[in-house]
């Protein structure tokens, strides 16, 4: 599992429109449905129905909690980074 695909699961979840989602994210529409199949596969089930609309699957709000703090964790480790290396710079100096 990547972290993109994490973040594009996420913005489809909030967007409910392949389309709207990938510009969201700032990539193509067929780059964020095949990053969504790939984490499909890898998680053995559909996440989203398709038609007549967008909608979470069973499957998928089952593990969108867990996704989001996936998300969550990596946005706080890149502050953590951000906020000591911010000190140790200004130490060095």
């Amino acid at each position: 599992m990547e972290l993109q695909q994490v973040r594009y699961f996420l913005a489809l979840c909030e967007e409910l429109n392949f389309t709207r989602a990938a510009r969201l994210c700032g990539v193509s529409q067929p780059t964020l449905t095949t990053a969504i199949s790939a984490l499909e596969r890898e998680l053995g089930g559909v996440l989203f129905h398709r038609k007549p609309s967008i909608a979470l699957t069973e499957l998928g709000h089952a593990v969108r909690p867990y996704l989001k703090e996936i998300a969550r964790s990596a946005d706080d480790a890149r502050e953590a980074a951000k906020t000591l290396l911010g000190h140790k710079s200004k130490r060095d100096r």
